[in-house]
């Protein structure tokens, strides 16, 4: 596999797993327990549970890419097809944040520019890994 294609390969899937991990503390960060009645404790639960598993799951499968990069590199048809799902994920992210549902930009313009920017280039880079990888198993 060429070494550009190894680089962002990394590249991407360490991206991946340090949004996942930056994830864990979004609540804290941006304090969206100011933005809900205390009196709604399932919805913050709820809330709760679905950052924490997302994070969790991004984090996770990312890592795991990571470790298991040579055998991605090497053709291993079980480990792309995760990559795959990654890909996918990043590419459904991607679409939210350009035409689906943006993120507003009030409060902080600049995080929901970022974020925008960022999911549609992780994206990207994750379609032409995913590219490169469907070309090489059809040659095989």
């Amino acid at each position: 596999m060429k070494r550009g294609i190894r680089t962002l390969y990394y590249i991407s899937v360490v991206i991946s797993a340090l949004v996942g991990l930056w994830h864990f503390f979004v609540p804290w960060m941006f304090q969206w327990y100011d933005y809900l009645p205390m009196q709604y404790e399932n919805l913050i639960v709820g809330i709760d549970y679905t950052n924490y598993c997302f994070s969790l799951l991004l984090f996770g499968l990312s890592v795991i890419l990571i470790l298991l990069g040579k055998k991605a590199l090497a053709m291993n048809r079980e480990v792309i097809c995760f990559y795959f799902f990654l890909t996918v994920v990043w590419i459904f992210r991607a679409c939210l944040a350009s035409f689906i549902e943006p993120w507003p930009l009030q409060p902080i313009p600049a995080a929901a520019i970022g974020q925008l920017i960022a999911s549609d280039a992780l994206a990207v880079m994750m379609i032409v890994v995913s590219a490169c990888f469907i070309k090489e198993i059809r040659r095989k």
